[in-house]
């Protein structure tokens, strides 16, 4: 079973596109250690993903300075994260012939090997960190928040389909890919990187159109993020060949992988958060971070409203410099004059 491919070769999709083909070279400018096409557009995917959260942080009271704020620290320690993760669960690819450790290979990260279960454990802790500094809801910026990692997992596998990794055991489907693993010899396998991207992509549209809406506490979107990645992810990775196994553990008589069981546990952990929430403790929707913040300017705004009875009073006649009194005004001729008076009628009586 290959876990590998050529990056030389070509990629097709021969029972979808017949012989058509195309060969990407990974490395998309060739200066010093090359700049790689998994890199730039890993980049797009979080340029794309930032915009989003931006346009949409208004709805969960997130502003666009607090997103900024956010990925100043993000963007580094999720990389770090990332990368550790995919190393310390894949340390023999960095050991030597004598038996030590090959660190420069360890941070070479522009030849793939990025590990997203990394990036979202880091992401979330610093997340804690950050809210609780500023005073932000933890559940509300995560809401905002997966929809940004949803974005940027759906557009990265796109780096794994160029450097021919991430792809899942052989197949006939009419959608298998075709890669090769000499100059003379090529599997034809399950695009699971394709598979991830859709699915994270119809993930994005369920919470955008049909989750957010229905929002009742801060962290639905997350719970449901965790369900539904866990679920995808469960049985993609189980198609993939290049997984981890756990200990060479079985269970029904098949291996336990590293992440096939991180998903699962992401799935428990978003159903009992979700349930808790829904069931059990129950929430309107004025509860929402974003409405509470609402309520509070409301409220700021009416308390520093000008009362009507606080009007300053009219200013009262000023009194003349001889006697201190108000002079009385005077009569002038364009005053009505008074109606003559009635007069009497005489009794007659006929």
């Amino acid at each position: 079973m290959y876990e590998y491919a050529r990056t030389d070769m070509p990629i097709s999709f021969p029972g979808l596109f017949g012989d058509w083909s195309v060969n990407p070279d990974p490395v998309a400018i060739p200066i010093g250690n090359g700049v790689r096409w998994y890199g730039i557009i890993i980049c797009a995917g979080l340029i794309l993903a930032v915009l989003f959260c931006c346009r949409q942080g208004k709805k969960y009271g997130i502003t666009e300075d607090n997103v900024y704020d956010m990925m100043i620290w993000q963007i580094p320690l999720c990389i770090i994260g990332a990368r550790l993760y995919y190393v310390i669960f894949y340390l023999d690819l960095y050991r030597t012939a004598e038996g030590g450790f090959n660190w420069g290979k360890m941070i070479a990260i522009w030849d793939g090997g990025l590990a997203i279960y990394g990036a979202v454990i880091v992401a979330l802790f610093v997340l804690l960190v950050f809210c609780r500094k500023k005073g932000i809801s933890f559940g509300a910026f995560a809401d905002l928040g997966v929809m940004g990692l949803l974005i940027g997992q759906a557009v990265g596998r796109w780096g794994n389909f160029v450097n021919r990794e991430v792809f899942g055991s052989e197949t006939t489907l009419p959608w298998r890919m075709r890669v090769w693993v000499s100059t003379s010899e090529y599997i034809e396998v399950h695009p699971t990187f394709l598979y991830e991207s859709l699915w994270n992509l119809i993930g994005l549209l369920l919470i955008i159109f049909v989750i957010s809406k229905a929002r009742t506490f801060d962290g639905e979107n997350t719970c449901f993020y965790f369900i539904w990645y866990g679920m995808g992810r469960t049985w993609i990775e189980g198609m993939r060949t290049d997984t981890l196994k756990l200990f060479g553990w079985e269970l029904f008589g098949r291996p336990i992988l590293v992440s096939q069981l991180l998903s699962v546990l992401l799935v428990i952990a978003g159903a009992a958060v979700l349930f808790l929430n829904k069931r059990k403790h129950p929430h309107g929707q004025e509860t929402l971070f974003v409405n509470r913040q609402a309520a509070l300017r409301a409220a700021e705004e009416i308390g520093t409203a000008e009362p009507a009875g606080d009007a300053e009073p009219a200013e009262e006649a000023e009194p003349t410099e001889s006697t201190g009194e108000a002079e009385p005004a005077e009569p002038d001729g364009s005053a009505a004059p008074s109606a003559p008076a009635a007069p009497e009628q005489e009794g007659e009586g006929e």
